[in-house]
């Protein structure tokens, strides 16, 4: 009786539906037993001690109801703890199950199938006996799927491999299959799309022995290497019919080609254009030159661009040689060196003209890269003679100009020199221990270094003023003042 009491006790504390009133009456209703009457893993037993214990101790019956608070929801989050637990089990299956049955569905949908004999019609039983039914089921749909999934790859992989040589890359070695439709009719679209491939794979080769043939004539007229272009774009494009197969005929190499044929007509265009240009100028020079017969001979084919662009027709073999434009270049630019010649003479004359007043004025000569610029035009006979003389007057005119704005403050710079050469005479005048002795000519040396001393006194206000023009000088014209390409300091005038 004592036994049942207190395991009582010990399960009202952990109810959530009991009061915390009733619960503290019971336990204030407990008989005071001894504690070898209880288990000693009871509640009532351990209850029944603390009871004991407070009694000794005179606990507050506050404090005893507030520790009984405590002890009464440490039970039940204990009690709550398990229960979460179970439900989270629970939760599980429920979840596994619902995913199989998803998973189910989802396999019949990418595989094109409406049902499965070997499903349950209707799942019955607990959960792990619902699970276990559908799981065989499961297997044998995703054993289905592995199946379709490799035709599936075989297929796309030869796919990949035909649109990579169109593409002009390597194949991927991963093929990515779409899970989500691997049914029957998606398999036959893939079947068409390989037949497709082939065809135009066989319509590029096709093109390709086009392109190389419009690639060999163009070249056999510039007298170029057809074999080296062709060779360049692709080794496998140099067999002949008998290995058109082993061709390649990637998106690369057909573009390749085709960008081929466009720059061997440009230039084909470009070179007509300029051996054209080239026999109207070689006309003009030789008409200019008085050019004898028996000169113009030595370039007879010529004659074609003389009057009017060529056709083609009339085009031979080589006709277009980089070899025949270097000649006709050359012998052009020849002419044109000797119709420059005199142009050289003027320019040389208006610049050692030019050169002449910088240097007088300590101006700064026009760069030499600008003089060889004109040079360089007179040369290449882009440059006629008017078209010098207003470039070397306009240069001129701009020195005479500006020589003549420093006049004023190259006449205070020469003047500053020469007060420097007067101080430099005087130190040395100064050092000399026998300038007070009589002999011939020391009177002259004593005036001088008297004037020589005014002179030097000077020169602080002589390089002020000179700077203040400098500055003015600077000011008006917004930029530096140079003597000699180099600008004179305040400091660096004072110690000169």
């Amino acid at each position: 009786m004592l036994l049942d009491q207190g395991n009582l006790l010990c399960f009202t504390t952990t109810r959530r539906n009991c009061s915390r009133i009733y619960e503290m009456a019971a336990f204030a209703m407990l008989p005071s037993f001894p504690s070898s009457a209880i288990p000693e893993s009871s509640c009532g037993y351990l209850l029944q001690e603390l009871k004991l214990i407070w009694d000794e101790v005179g606990q507050d019956q506050l404090e005893r109801e507030r520790i009984l608070l405590e002890l009464e929801q440490e039970c039940i989050d204990m009690y709550r703890r398990k229960v979460d637990s179970a439900n989270i089990s629970r939760v599980r299956l429920h979840q596994a199950l619902a995913d199989s049955e998803a998973e189910f569905t989802n396999l019949l949908l990418s595989l094109g199938e409406r049902s499965f004999p070997g499903r349950p019609e209707k799942l019955t039983g607990t959960l792990k006996q619902q699970l276990d039914a559908i799981t065989p089921a499961l297997h044998e749909m995703q054993l289905r799927k592995e199946e379709r999934m490799n035709q599936f790859r075989e297929v796309q992989t030869q796919i990949q491999r035909i649109a990579s040589e169109i593409a002009g890359h390597q194949p991927d070695c991963n093929v990515l299959v779409n899970e989500g439709d691997l049914s029957l009719k998606k398999l036959d679209e893939h079947q068409n799309e390989l037949q497709r491939l082939h065809k135009e794979k066989n319509a590029r080769l096709r093109k390709v022995e086009d392109h190389i043939k419009v690639v060999q004539n163009l070249a056999e007229t510039m007298a170029m290497d057809a074999s080296t272009i062709i060779g360049d774009i692709h080794p496998s494009l140099l067999g002949g019919s008998t290995a058109q197969q082993s061709r390649n005929i990637s998106d690369t190499i057909l573009e390749g080609l085709k960008s081929k044929v466009e720059q061997l007509k440009d230039e084909k265009r470009k070179r007509t254009e300029k051996l054209y240009k080239l026999g109207k100028a070689l006309t003009n020079l030789w008409n200019l030159m008085d050019t004898s017969i028996k000169d113009q001979q030595k370039f007879y084919y010529m004659n074609i661009y003389t009057s009017s662009a060529p056709t083609d027709h009339t085009l031979r073999p080589g006709s277009l040689s980089i070899d025949i434009i270097h000649q006709v270049e050359s012998e052009v630019e020849r002419l044109d060196q000797l119709k420059a010649s005199k142009m050289k003479e003027l320019f040389l004359k208006k610049l050692s003209e030019l050169r002449e007043i910088c240097q007088k004025s300590h101006l700064e000569v026009p760069s030499g890269s600008e003089m060889d610029k004109i040079m360089n035009l007179i040369m290449s006979g882009e440059m006629d003679h008017a078209d010098l003389l207003v470039i070397m007057e306009e240069h001129i005119s701009q020195a005479k100009e500006e020589a003549c704005s420093r006049k004023d403050i190259m006449e205070k710079v020469e003047k500053w020199m020469a007060s420097c050469e007067e101080e430099q005479w005087l130190e040395e005048y100064s050092k000399d221990e026998n300038r007070y002795s009589v002999s011939r000519g020391a009177h002259k040396n004593l005036k001088r270094a008297e004037r020589a001393r005014i002179i030097v006194n000077k020169i602080p206000d002589l390089v002020e003023l000179l700077m203040a023009k400098t500055k003015i000088w600077e000011d008006e014209r917004m930029k530096i003042f140079l003597y000699d390409k180099v600008r004179q300091e305040p400091m660096a005038l004072i110690h000169l």
